[in-house]
């Protein structure tokens, strides 16, 4: 140091001389390895598509889950992916291309496509795009299937899921 120099201005440039060689040290370790970084695809190679993402429509109960045991009145909630739910129109003469609305079927299976969702047990209709229902079940073993029909009440192909459950007391 020299003689004439402020101790503090020497001070300062050992701070920031230490600062850069830690920034250096930290950026050196991970460029070489220091973090692990995935080897990058090679150029051309198609993308990985995420396994728990169908990418066409699907219909699904939100709950209950498969198996569950549970307690009457029971909430059914549903859910839609990659298809508009929508009401029926009150004069709806024709299917609109895309859209439907969920069927309930107690201890039901699942309607060929195209075929015609009976307006009676054992099926309830959510024609106003509803999307839950408390359900009086008796106790017991029950199967339930989710099957979306369209605007003439028809079942959609590929759109129908079943799941059991049981009601205790």
């Amino acid at each position: 140091m020299h003689a004439t120099a402020d101790p503090m201005t020497f001070v300062r440039a050992t701070v920031k001389t230490a600062r850069a060689a830690l920034l250096i040290s930290c950026l050196a370790a991970t460029a070489c390895g220091g973090a692990e970084t995935p080897p990058a695809e090679p150029a051309g190679a198609p993308a990985a598509a995420p396994a728990a993402a169908p990418s066409g429509p699907r219909v699904f109960f939100v709950q209950p889950q498969d198996g569950a045991m549970v307690k009457s009145p029971v909430m059914l909630e549903f859910g839609l992916a990659n298809y508009e739910l929508a009401a029926v129109p009150p004069d709806a003469k024709e299917p609109r291309p895309g859209m439907g609305h969920h069927h309930v079927g107690v201890d039901a299976d699942c309607l060929p496509a195209g075929a015609e969702i009976p307006m009676a047990s054992p099926w309830v209709h959510f024609g106003k795009a509803n999307t839950t229902i408390d359900m009086q079940l008796a106790p017991g073993p029950h199967k339930l299937s989710l099957q979306l029909g369209n605007d003439l009440h028809r079942a959609i192909e590929g759109l129908c899921t079943t799941i059991n459950i049981t009601v205790v007391q």
